[in-house]
């Protein structure tokens, strides 16, 4: 009797605190991103952490796609870049006093404008799936790019428009002006960005996502439209990309096709697939490990482009999971207090030469 009594406590207790280490992370997080810029305080580290902000906010915009809806999109940089311009536009509109918005809301300007067209072309496209659905996502990409050229008058042809932050309207006495500045913004868009889909990620649309990516015939049986629960998915992706496409625009102050090319489509591709498209935090390492690399390796050798293609060749063939999956898989052994146990092993797996099976032993069965 006792132990039934007691059972219900145990368990709501393991939940608590399952509760209060999630909680935990995120304010953790959040503090991390407060005092980040006191620690490492030169110019030329905010201008990376500035490029790792925004960089981090589209690669989980695009594992909302790929990884918990399943659908592998070529052109999710239409998104990104579409809300950039539009936030672009509008800033120019309110540094010339047409309009009154400050600096901090336009993030929430691109991020509308990347959910109007994700709505528009998501009604059509999220009714395929698998290989018919990445091939309408590039041929959106391809229309958008020659689309560039035509509207030269919104997107500036190809030398793109330019935009000044600094003759917005003031916020709270905050100009905008500097590095460090944005970098706050960034932050604070991105704490809110990451929150919100992990909270979409733990909704039932979210959970039904990824029933549709795993079997969507099931989730019909049940009573959801795939094509339904897809686009919502499309569309809260669409939203966020354009929220990264709008913290672009303030960052650098330009924008072209470029933005929203191929290029770009296959760069978050990449991000989210080495950081492992089967965690939420794999996106993040994924988007800061593709960033250092541009930022920091590109200084050094005009051959990191290379060395970026055997990393992604790696993790296609050795860690699928990607680097966060290995992170996992060795985080009962951090907690167990034995990860220093797994070095010597680790080591001499690696000398050690792979010998093939002899013709013999083959021969004998």
């Amino acid at each position: 009797m006792s132990t039934a009594t007691t059972r219900p406590f145990a368990g709501a207790g393991v939940a608590h605190a399952a509760r209060a280490r999630r909680y935990g992370l995120w304010v953790a997080a959040a503090v991390g991103l407060l005092v980040l810029p006191q620690v490492v305080h030169t110019g030329t580290a905010i201008a990376i952490m500035n490029q790792m902000g925004i960089a981090v906010v589209f690669a989980l915009s695009y594992n909302m796609l790929l990884g918990q809806g399943g659908m592998l999109s070529f052109g999710h940089a239409v998104y990104f870049g579409l809300g950039g311009f539009i936030a672009a536009h509008v800033l120019n509109l309110s540094g010339r006093g047409a309009i009154y918005l400050p600096v901090p809301v336009l993030p929430l300007i691109g991020g509308l404008g990347g959910l109007a067209f994700a709505i528009l072309f998501g009604s059509f496209s999220t009714r395929r799936a698998g290989t018919v659905f990445a091939m309408i996502s590039l041929g959106v990409a391809e229309l958008m790019a020659a689309s560039s050229l035509i509207f030269d008058r919104f997107f500036g042809g190809e030398e793109g428009i330019t935009t000044n932050r600094s003759k917005a309207p003031l916020l709270l006495g905050l100009p905008f002006t500097r590095d460090r500045e944005v970098y706050y913004l960034i932050a604070f868009w991105l704490f809110v960005a990451a929150l919100a889909m992990y909270a979409f990620s733990r909704t039932p649309v979210g959970r039904m996502a990824n029933a549709v990516r795993d079997n969507p015939e099931r989730a019909e049986f049940v009573g959801y439209s795939q094509n339904r629960v897809r686009l919502v998915s499309f569309c809260a992706a669409g939203f966020f990309a354009g929220i990264a496409g709008g913290l672009f625009a303030v960052n650098y102050e330009i924008l072209t096709a470029e933005n929203m090319g191929l290029t770009a489509s296959g760069a978050v591709l990449l991000m989210t697939y080495i950081g492992g498209i089967g965690s939420f935090v794999g996106p993040i390492i994924g988007a800061v490990v593709f960033t250092f690399l541009q930022s920091m390796l590109s200084d050094y050798t005009g051959m990191w482009l290379l060395y970026l293609g055997i990393l992604f060749l790696a993790t296609v063939l050795f860690v699928p999971m990607g680097l966060a999956g290995v992170l996992m898989l060795h985080a009962p052994a951090w907690r167990a207090r034995r990860i220093g146990r797994l070095v010597g092993p680790y080591l001499l797996t690696g000398a050690s030469p792979s010998s093939p099976p002899s013709a013999s032993s083959g021969s004998s069965r």
